[in-house]
């Protein structure tokens, strides 16, 4: 058996400060960053997304960070194959690589195992996530629900609080391929990581305080001017880049939809509701080792892993 590559893998809410202790971790470990943050992904979407600044960017390499339009297509499935030959790459090099986000299913895939998503083209898979976008947005969710219902029962038995996301996902593999996501899930690829888990903790009013202040810097720092030049260069606001917090409250806000106000405040709320689903998530784990927020939380990690991994 193919030894297991070491991972550290930093959890934690939005907001928690995922991004600003990895670059801690670098001064105690020669470390690279894959990003499992399913928004940072795309290009142009920075201010909403929270991308790492420029300096946290100049001073320890990220992967999978702008790499994609924000129309493209991308998958939990392929994030988990492309980044486990990302993470052999990094520690085959002689550094450490070190998983940072909360986008719970990119996680997964990459920490769990995945299944290949192969035979097909990435213009057949924008067209079939097309599709289903498009039968959401005119039927309405709980119109797709039946209808996943229908096509792929145990996907709707196990989605069954609606999340709109996981339906689009089912419902556009079974577009794509003819067969139920459910049964796909069942020929996983095994995990080429060998993971240890950190959580950043946080007293939920105080991490709600974080949430609403990071809120109002990104509505003063240039979130809708961000959002009109991206849907100035053409991007259709119904994509799912596009459909996400911050970004939908800015292009309604556009749109005459909302007002100053009531944006920023939505904003603040669906990202609270977002951290709450997110520990929700994170409660399925029982073998991450949560620490406080305090600043030597870092050391704590590094002593660990050297521990763990013999570094």
């Amino acid at each position: 058996m193919e030894e297991k590559i070491p991972l550290i893998v930093i959890l934690g809410p939005t907001a928690s400060g995922k991004t600003g202790l990895s670059i801690e971790l670098s001064a105690g470990m020669d470390i690279e960053i894959i990003s499992s943050d399913s928004r940072q992904l795309y290009k142009y979407l920075d201010i909403g997304t929270a991308k790492p600044e420029k300096h946290e960017l100049k001073a320890v390499k990220h992967h999978f960070i702008d790499i994609l339009e924000p129309d493209e297509y991308f998958s939990a499935g392929m994030f988990g194959e492309q980044a486990a030959i990302k993470a052999a790459e990094i520690y085959k090099s002689g550094k450490i690589p070190v998983l940072v986000g909360g986008s719970g299913l990119y996680v997964k895939a990459l920490c769990e195992g995945f299944f290949e998503e192969t035979g097909y083209s990435r213009e057949e898979q924008q067209s079939a996530r097309k599709r289903v976008e498009i039968m959401i947005n005119g039927l309405g969710n709980d119109a797709a629900f039946d209808e996943l219902k229908k096509v792929d029962p145990d996907s709707a038995e196990l989605y069954s609080d609606k999340n709109p996301r996981r339906i689009l996902r089912a419902l556009e593999y079974y577009q794509l391929t003819g067969k139920p996501f459910s049964k796909a899930k069942q020929n996983m690829k095994e995990p080429a990581v060998n993971p240890i888990y950190f959580g950043i903790e946080w007293e939920r009013e105080a991490l709600y305080k974080r949430i609403n202040m990071r809120t109002d810097l990104m509505w003063r720092g240039g979130l809708v001017d961000e959002t009109r030049k991206v849907l100035g260069m053409g991007f259709s606001p119904e994509l799912n880049s596009l459909n996400t917090v911050g970004y939908k409250e800015a292009i309604a806000f556009i749109n005459g939809e909302m007002g100053t106000f009531e944006a920023v405040e939505k904003i603040k709320q669906n990202t609270r509701r977002y951290a709450k689903r997110q520990m929700t998530w994170y409660r399925r784990y029982n073998n991450i080792d949560w620490i406080d927020n305090k600043k030597e939380k870092h050391l704590h990690i590094i002593e660990k892993c050297m521990k763990c991994f013999g570094l």
